[in-house]
């Protein structure tokens, strides 16, 4: 293996030991023109390896994988890497046979296992972390989507996608084999990007026998629901117990409207020997009467975590029904008593990547002040904040005496990093450098912490984010950038749909603000938005974008405004309301009529909660909310527009886009339309990725 596979990770190019599987073969070395030009491009971004799936072993070895991308090909490969305790350079494991993922460790750390598609459908292989004894334990039919060895290595449990109830044509009715219907008489008939058909995702309780996994037995069987939770299918929501006797997972047990309607999943728990299964949210008592009654948890309950002395189980609570961006509060249930405490009742952030350190402390992830940090908490409900810093941790694992993190930055994709041990705000240590030659040759713009005073006199953090050759004396055209969610945090991340650095090296100034709506910065902000979409966070934005312009170094004349899901929102509502500020505006998947949205979106949760009502309600608020739906203002568009969606897009269907692209042209305002075919709510596929980025550029420079 060459020195590039262990710096870079996406330079590897050997054939697989055995089988007839179709390698990809991937060389991300830049090329020369790319190395003098220092552009930041988006065939380069492509080059980038993929960080994901770090754990530790019992031994402090941390295994990973890196995901490289062939962009002639139009597809990736996932490889393992190992780093040991010692920071020796990380090196390769699997070899471009597969993609690997779901890692886990047995109990000593001598085999890592892990998922992998090497044998042509997902299944269950283990390798020892000398790279040796690479061997497949499942041979299942159709191949599984996850899977959990307990630590004894006795029993396995694996998801799969069961057939329940029949939905096609065919299936109704067999001698009209060649009708192609799908029949329904309940919601939700199709959920982010794809149909009910009647398939559910099923868990199996297997034996584990001389290596291998045998026949699973379907603990839900029969059951029209799935777990873990439609449409992200985690398998982080399933967790066996440290004794391999009881298997805790997330189930909503709800179908038709009443599931269309609801946030309220529960944690259940299935013991192997009994059969039995109980719901622990509901049979539970609180512990401290302030405390929500288990009858009263009718928000997400999710990501169940056992104490390592089984005792214990904490998981992630939402308090309200509907709002599927409540309060994520870090709940644990004792079995000893049924009791369920708080633990983060007076802390005014979200808890997440919970990880218990002994059998009364535990660690979590906080969004704060636009950050993610490691807290802790203890049996009182006393968390600390044990990091600090600009960057986002967005996962970490503990073992072996050591804490390793994946962190992002607005300038560097995910990289692990030590995080020391006992000490108090420890400096992140870098383990890894993936991308080190990308970086070296391909500079990255500075970002600017800002704070800006909005209409109701708060302080509003913004980012401003410059080109890589940033020159004061200079005029910049200039970005509004209009977040999505709408409850969802512009942090330290880093995206690879819309890329600040990616951007900011086209020449522009991006200008990025929290507004009212997105978490770390309390509840109270969080919960603005709803019921408010046209009011107090569209000032924000104009509050963000006016201070930027009065700098020297921001041309005013050239201001853009673009944003996707409800940042495309932002854009169609503001293209009827900027006062001539801005000279473009691009909407991704936006919301353009809110009545239409209604009709045709999946989780009405969703709306029910942020237009508070249906069309057809007659409260103040959801009467409002559709009185300033964009489409009432097309009257007012003057701005050239470029509106983007995908077919497969369930959430924003790709006809609210159709929608401000008709009215658009029937204006006579300059507007182009992009359709993705095979994309859902946001663009993933590779060669799409590019066409996205070139048409936004193009765009950009057209009329910005």
């Amino acid at each position: 293996m060459s020195t590039a596979v262990m710096t870079a990770g996406c330079a590897q190019k050997e054939s697989p030991a055995g089988g007839d599987r179709d390698v990809l073969e991937v060389d991300h070395a830049l090329t020369t023109a790319e190395k003098a030009s220092g552009t930041f491009t988006p065939e380069i971004m492509w080059k980038i390896g993929r960080v994901r799936n770090s754990t530790l072993s019992p031994t402090g070895q941390v295994a990973y994988t890196v995901t490289c991308y062939h962009l002639a090909k139009n597809r990736g490969i996932t490889n393992l890497f190992l780093q040991s305790p010692a920071g020796e350079t990380p090196r390769p494991l699997t070899d471009n046979a597969g993609n690997e993922s779901n890692l886990q460790w047995n109990r000593d750390g001598s085999r890592l296992y892990f998922l992998s598609d090497r044998s042509g459908e997902n299944q269950i292989w283990s390798i020892r972390p000398d790279g040796s004894a690479l061997t497949q334990h499942s041979f299942i039919d159709g191949g599984i989507d996850g899977f959990g060895i307990t630590e004894d290595e006795n029993r396995a449990f694996y998801t799969q996608s069961v057939s329940v109830e029949k939905r096609r044509s065919t299936a109704i009715h067999p001698d009209m084999d060649k009708s192609k219907a799908k029949i329904y008489d309940d919601l939700m008939v199709r959920h982010w990007n794809y149909w009910d058909e009647g398939s559910y995702s099923h868990i199996f309780v297997a034996p584990v026998a001389a290596g291998k996994v045998g026949e699973g037995t379907d603990i839900l069987d029969g059951e029209p629901w799935d777990a873990p939770l439609a449409p992200y299918f985690d398998i982080a929501e399933i967790a066996w117990n440290h004794a391999g006797t009881q298997l805790a997972y997330t189930c909503k047990k709800q179908t038709g409207t009443e599931y269309a309607v609801s946030t309220d999943s529960d944690i259940f728990i299935y013991d192997t020997e009994s059969g039995q299964t109980r719901n622990l949210c509901k049979d539970g008592e609180p512990v401290d009467p302030r405390v929500d009654t288990p009858s009263e948890m009718g928000g997400y309950d999710m990501y169940p975590v056992w104490s390592p002395d089984d005792r214990k189980i904490a998981f992630r609570s939402m308090r309200r029904p509907g709002n599927e961006s409540d309060k994520e509060r870090l709940f644990v249930w004792n079995s000893a008593n049924g009791s369920m405490q708080d633990l983060t009742a007076t802390f005014d952030y979200d808890a997440g990547n919970v990880v218990w350190n002994g059998n009364d402390e535990l660690y979590f992830i906080a969004p704060i002040e636009a950050t993610r940090q490691i807290c802790k908490v203890d049996p009182t409900g006393t968390v600390s904040v044990l990091t600090q810093g600009d960057h986002d941790i967005n996962a970490f694992t503990v073992g072996g005496g050591r804490i390793v993190a994946e962190v992002t930055r607005h300038t560097q994709a995910t990289e692990l990093f030590e995080v020391p041990v006992n000490e108090t705000a420890p400096q992140l240590i870098p383990l890894t450098h993936i991308n080190k030659e990308i970086y070296a040759h391909i500079p990255m713009g500075k970002t600017e912490k800002r704070r800006v005073t909005t209409t109701d006199g708060k302080q509003m953090l913004t980012w401003v984010i410059f080109p890589p050759d940033f020159d004061p004396t200079r005029k910049y055209p200039t970005l509004l950038y209009c977040q999505g969610g709408p409850q969802s945090t512009i942090s330290q991340s880093w995206s690879y749909r819309w890329n600040f650095q990616l951007i900011a090296a086209q020449g522009y100034i991006i200008v990025a603000p929290n507004r009212r709506g997105v978490p770390s910065f309390g509840r109270e902000w969080v919960d603005q938005i709803s019921g408010d979409y046209s009011g107090q966070n569209i000032r924000d934005y104009l509050s963000a974008i006016d201070d930027v312009a009065r700098e020297p170094w921001c041309d005013e004349t050239r201001l853009g405004c673009v944003g996707a899901s409800y940042g495309g929102y932002s854009a169609f509502f503001l293209a009827g309301h900027h006062d001539k500020r801005f000279k473009a505006f691009v909407a991704h998947c936006g919301i353009f009529n809110f009545e239409s949205m209604y009709g045709a979106t999946e989780e009405l949760w969703f709306v029910n909660n942020d237009y508070k009502g249906a069309y057809w309600d007659e409260n103040a608020t959801a009467r409002r909310s559709y009185a300033n739906s964009p489409h009432k203002f097309v009257t007012r568009w003057d701005t050239p527009i470029l509106i983007i969606t995908g077919v497969n897009d369930y959430r924003i269907p790709y006809t609210q886009s159709l929608e401000a692209f008709t009215a658009a042209r029937l204006r006579n305002i300059p507007a182009r339309l992009v359709v993705f075919e095979d994309e859902g709510h946001q663009v993933y596929k590779p060669q799409n990725s590019v066409v996205w980025n070139r048409e936004l550029f193009s765009w950009l420079k057209k009329y910005v």
